[in-house]
């Protein structure tokens, strides 16, 4: 304890203040490391409820007993316990999905229920059940849906209902295809009822749109890909920029052509009608006397005989005829364009420097065969496909300058904010406890020097010999024994005698304690000067 108050009193004001400095320092670092050791480990349970459901679920929590936090709309609990609190409160229901489904229904009775009544209520709970159905996809956290049904009036054909849902993401945006499935979902669930009449609404960026120019961007953003993908491994990443313009059909294209060809007929039917008559005409004789007579014959008359026939045919034939109706939906490709520039090779010009030149006019042909391969070129479309090679600004060993980026491109905005708080952190230190401590560690090794004991001792010796007593009157606190100046300690008489300087030196290497408080003082007392 001794050594330590002489040691605090031998030190300056500034040096007292950075000792206490970085003392405080330390135990609180000591004290904030065991409170983080000794704290309970939190996790996260439920995030983004509401009110009324994280209401509930705190309820549940405390009657289990298990230490809880809220932190905004997040609900935290012991690590160790969480697994088990989920499946705790699944089992009790918990979060609810806040729309009822077709629970709803099993309160009706038939007594004092009307028709309209049922019907509101069997809407209420067709959206629950849909918006339950939505709640499954892990990427949506709440979902609401509306059902627009158009009441019936009798033997009137009804007409086709819409709806539209709302829904709450992790933070994450729907895209197209996504919202497209939500369509046919409710489309699916609700009779009679078109999936483009259901509109996709989030809460955080609007409706989210299913349209043709959705479906455009994502197709050249695909072709774009493909054509990348394939040359990067020759001209190297970076090296190629790819750029199209794709021109679909956006509009729905109904036609109906019906032809008769007059050279291909098919019998449909045949008649055949057969007609014979036959006819006798005769016509008696003249009458006579022989005739009156009883045994008379009469005269014989004349006679005619007249016999027809005739033979019909009747057949039926029918024209050909064509009948064709087509569809043209949206989407297919009206034209495209598209434009490649590839960097230059490395070379060198006239006067030896490095360069880039441009590829050659074989390797680009090469590469246009294979660009048209890969976007399904169609020249009787009107396709347009155009590759040049030019010398970009900068070339790396990756690709350009500007399509590397630097360390801090690459960092996240997170990994910058901790970087920094480091930084701060440890400039902080050095500061408020290592620059004071290295400042006393350099006077000190400064000390020595002072003395410059390694002459013959024909320099700086009355100074050092003078200092002894100075240092005893400025510091009474320093018991250092005084060195005697006396001539018999010393004799320079003959060349028996011995050295002073090798003496003090002998000195300081038995008493070096006392030597570093007798040079401490010293300065103490140049710096209070």
């Amino acid at each position: 304890m001794q050594k330590l108050a002489d040691y605090w009193k031998d030190r300056t004001a500034g040096q007292k203040q950075a000792l206490v400095a970085a003392f405080m320092v330390t135990f609180l670092g000591i004290a904030a490391f065991a409170w983080l050791g000794n704290r309970t480990s939190m996790a996260l349970l439920y995030s983004g409820l509401d009110g009324a459901q994280a209401g509930e679920v705190m309820a549940a929590l405390d009657k289990t007993g298990v230490a809880s936090e809220i932190r905004g709309d997040a609900i935290w609990v012991d690590a160790a316990q969480r697994d088990r609190l989920r499946m705790t409160l699944a089992g009790e229901g918990l979060p609810a999905a806040g729309s009822a489904g077709y629970e709803l229904l099993d309160g009706m009775s038939g007594f004092g229920t009307t028709s309209q009544m049922f019907d509101a209520a069997y809407w209420r709970a067709k959206e629950g059940e849909l918006a339950r159905t939505i709640l499954a996809v892990p990427q949506i956290r709440s979902a609401r849906v509306h059902i627009a049904v158009p009441p019936s009036r009798g033997y009137r054909r009804s007409e086709a209902g819409s709806a539209s849902v709302t829904v709450v993401t992790d933070g994450s945006a729907l895209d197209a295809r996504q919202a497209r499935s939500l369509q046919f979902l409710i489309a699916s669930g609700v009779p009679g009822m078109d999936a483009d009449r259901v509109k996709v609404i989030d809460s955080a960026r609007g409706v989210v749109s299913t349209g043709d120019e959705i479906a455009s961007a994502d197709r050249a953003a695909e072709i774009k890909r493909n054509v990348e993908r394939i040359l990067e491994p020759h001209v190297g990443p970076g090296n190629a920029i790819v750029e199209l313009n794709l021109d679909l059909v956006t509009e729905t294209e109904q036609m109906t052509e019906q032809r008769f060809d007059p050279r291909e007929r098919a019998l449909i039917s045949q008649e055949n009608e057969e007609t014979s008559d036959q006819s006798t005409n005769s016509d008696p004789g003249a009458v006579t006397a022989a005739s009156n007579l009883p045994e008379g014959q009469p005269a014989a008359g004349e006679q005619s005989k007249t016999a027809s026939s005739e033979t019909r045919q009747r057949q039926n034939y029918e024209v050909s005829k064509v009948t064709r109706e087509i569809v043209r939906q949206p989407g297919a490709t009206r034209r495209l364009t598209v434009a490649v520039l590839v960097n230059g090779t490395a070379g060198a010009s006239s006067d030896g420097t490095p360069t880039l030149v441009p590829r050659g006019e074989a390797e680009l042909e090469s590469l246009r065969e294979l660009v048209a391969s890969a976007v399904g070129f169609d020249e009787s479309r009107g396709d347009v496909i155009t590759v040049k090679s030019l010398p970009f600004a900068a070339l790396g060993e990756g690709g350009t300058a500007a399509s590397q980026g630097g360390l801090i491109d690459r960092l996240a905005l997170n990994d910058l904010a901790r970087l920094a708080l480091v930084g701060l952190f440890a400039l902080a230190l050095a500061m408020l406890v290592l620059r004071p401590i290295l400042k006393a560690r350099a006077q000190a090794g400064a000390a020595p020097a002072m003395l410059d004991i390694s002459g013959p001792g024909t320099g700086p010796m009355p100074a050092m010999l003078a200092a002894p007593q100075a240092a005893a009157a400025g510091d009474s606190g320093l018991a250092l024994p005084a060195l005697s100046m006396n001539m018999p300690d010393f004799d320079f008489a003959g060349p028996t005698v011995a050295d002073p300087v090798a003496r003090l030196r002998e000195l300081m290497r038995e008493r070096h304690d006392d030597s570093l408080r007798v040079l401490s003082g010293w300065i103490e007392q140049k710096e209070n000067a």
